[in-house]
């Protein structure tokens, strides 16, 4: 029988352990156990979490967990600080963090919750930009982004999603916009914004931008989407960006792009709800979910299978009622599933 010895294994910055989809690390005798199945559902991944949101005027604190592979309702998965809805969603592989929005007023108050665990939230830190409502995010499982958000500001800020702490500015974008889209939107080594509102406009923007993890700065432009929107939900793997459904039109379309190619969208297909927008998804290597995309149908979960272009299809319902939800998941493009 061969042998295959390993001395140490750490990650990028020599300390510590590092992520491995579905492998769990001992530091005291440097083992790895490797569990079978999936690689999207090893060590119970696979994962999607909603946060919030609004219905008929009421804020929610309500979180529901998902598992992406199969199809049927959410369960519980507790509940955040304090009712809140514009929120973003930030994740690693083991944890998701969430920016809240308005509650009703515009707040900087930041948690976390743990995928493998019942549910509930932890205190993260505060964003202590102006950004506070409405931010559009990427993440590529170390830092976790944020930009288009209130007062039409173009700042992107940034946080460590395995620490806790305060937020930081990361870079600009192009402009200055409200409401973009990029929850889930990254590559391991990209972070994605798409569209959003420029103050006095009426319709929303087409525009694409993308910024570099490693290095911050500024924004550049990737391409167009196929149509100006805001309250976009965005959704990954690791070669595919889908941005789905919109308002400032309200629409039901989804678009696509090759992350590793700068160019414009291309037609995915379209979401189930006909007046859509204002939603928020999570994804895993083959599929990506998205949920809250309608004040008018705002149990319903859709989802999409990423190398199939089509429209979307119902996956279940989430146990409460809400849109202008947060979301993120355990299994994003980013993470390079």
């Amino acid at each position: 029988m061969s042998q295959f010895k390993i001395n140490s294994i750490t990650d990028k910055s020599g300390t510590s352990g590092p992520v491995i989809a579905g492998v769990s690390t001992n530091n005291s005798t440097g083992c790895m156990i490797i569990p079978a199945g999936p690689t999207e559902n090893r060590g119970g991944r696979g994962k999607s979490v909603t946060y919030g949101g609004v219905f008929s005027g009421t804020y929610k604190s309500d979180m529901n967990i998902m598992d992406i592979a199969t199809t049927g309702s959410a369960v519980d998965f507790g509940n955040a600080s304090k009712a809140a809805t514009f929120s973003s969603g930030m994740a690693s592989a083991t944890r998701g963090v969430f920016k809240q929005g308005r509650s009703p007023s515009t707040t900087g108050i930041m948690e976390y919750v743990t995928f493998s665990s019942g549910g509930g939230v932890a205190e993260f830190g505060s964003d202590e930009g102006i950004q506070q409502d409405s931010s559009a995010s990427s993440a590529d499982g170390v830092r976790g982004i944020f930009g288009n958000g209130t007062g039409y500001d173009a700042v992107i800020r940034s946080i460590n999603i395995a620490s806790t702490g305060d937020s930081s500015t990361f870079g600009t974008l192009t402009s200055g916009r409200y409401m973009g889209g990029g929850a889930g939107g990254a590559s391991p080594t990209r972070g994605f914004f798409f569209g959003g509102l420029i103050s006095g406009q009426p319709a929303g923007e087409k525009i694409i931008e993308t910024v570099t993890f490693a290095s911050g700065g500024e924004a550049t432009k990737f391409g167009e989407l196929t149509v100006g929107r805001r309250a976009i939900a965005a959704v990954t793997n690791n070669t595919r960006a889908v941005s789905c459904s919109g308002d400032t039109p309200a629409t039901n379309t989804m678009d696509f792009i090759v992350m590793a190619t700068e160019g414009n969208a291309t037609d995915f297909g379209d979401i189930t709800n006909q007046a859509a927008g204002y939603g928020a998804g999570g994804s895993n290597a083959t599929r990506g979910v998205i949920t809250g995309c309608s004040p008018s149908n705002t149990n319903r979960i859709d989802y999409i299978t990423f190398s199939t272009t089509g429209n979307a299809t119902d996956f279940g319902d989430t146990t409460y009622g809400s849109y202008l939800n947060g979301a993120c998941s355990d299994s994003h493009g980013g993470l390079g599933e």
